[in-house]
């Protein structure tokens, strides 16, 4: 029996929800847990530089924007990686990986939120935009960096911490001392949850050669990373002096210590679950620094 034009179109709309929903998973929007790691840093310095109040423009500008770089961000990864990937069991389902995208599609979607990236740079100051281009540059060279940097993490934290030099650019014109220490303590910080990550991976990676601060660690793996949470939060509290908080961001600080050493704790084993765990519970720690921050300014306003 032949088929009407209505169940060929009916067909045609399956397809075509089927293959949308393909490119989200490519975005990563059904795992929001990198777009967390990414707005959280962004809105702590949006809300100190703009003392507790932020430009709405610039609050709409940058959150959408997290969600479109981080979007973009994934594309290129995966597109970077879609040859590692389908031999790594944890990543074999990723739709490059498995053909259900096409590297052709890939470039297109990531062309695409570029062009939703420059639009949206067109509402901000020429000093944000000129910084703009160091977050294009990092988000293109960090996915082809794991083949070459021993610790291709760090370019990861320059990455998600540039929101922060950008966000006091747009709001002040400028870039102080400060931005560049709240950006120094995001670089630190992505390298201590993005080790906990590649930990899950790092018998995988050294068989495919792929390069990771977990190898370069080691059996030191945890004691480095304790290390570096320590700085973090020597970091943060600097950072809260520097910008003239008080006791509500210590307080937001000192929660976020303490989910630092529950994740330590998680890690012990090195269980690749638990890392993974680790990984993801670390958008919980940027959610304490921002309550300390919107906390300080807020009661400092009505006081």
């Amino acid at each position: 029996m032949a088929q009407g034009p209505t169940h060929s179109l009916a067909r045609l709309g399956n397809e075509l929800v089927n293959q949308a929903g393909e490119y989200a998973r490519l975005m990563r929007l059904d795992r929001p847990v990198g777009t967390w790691l990414l707005l959280w840093p962004t809105l702590w310095g949006l809300w100190i530089a703009g003392a507790g109040r932020p430009e709405p423009v610039n609050f709409l500008v940058f959150v959408a924007g997290v969600f479109v770089m981080r979007s973009a961000g994934c594309v290129i990864n995966d597109f970077a990686d879609r040859d590692i990937d389908s031999e790594v069991e944890r990543t074999q389902s990723r739709p490059l990986a498995a053909g259900r995208v096409t590297p052709a599609e890939a470039l297109t979607l990531f062309a695409v939120l570029g062009l939703v990236a420059l639009a949206l740079l067109l509402l901000l100051n020429p000093l944000a935009r000129l910084l703009a281009v160091g977050a294009a540059v990092l988000t293109l060279v960090y996915p082809f960096s794991k083949r070459w940097l021993a610790a291709p993490q760090f370019l990861l934290g320059a990455a998600f911490g540039w929101g922060i030099p950008m966000a006091f650019a747009a709001e002040l014109e400028a870039v102080p001392r400060l931005a560049w220490l709240l950006w120094l303590d995001v670089v630190v910080w992505a390298v201590i949850y993005d080790t906990m990550y590649a930990m899950a991976d790092r018998d995988e990676d050294l068989r495919i050669g792929v390069k990771s601060t977990a190898i370069l660690f080691g059996t030191a793996d945890l004691f480095i990373i304790f290390l570096l949470q320590v700085v973090l939060v020597i970091g943060l509290l600097l950072a809260g002096r520097e910008a003239g908080l008080g006791i509500w961001y210590q307080a937001g600080v000192a929660v976020g210590a303490l989910l630092l050493a529950s994740h330590l704790w998680q890690i012990r084993g090195r269980d690749p679950e638990a890392c993974l765990g680790a990984f993801r519970a670390n958008q919980h720690f940027g959610a304490a620094i921002f309550a300390g921050i919107l906390l300080d300014y807020t009661f400092r306003s009505v006081s």
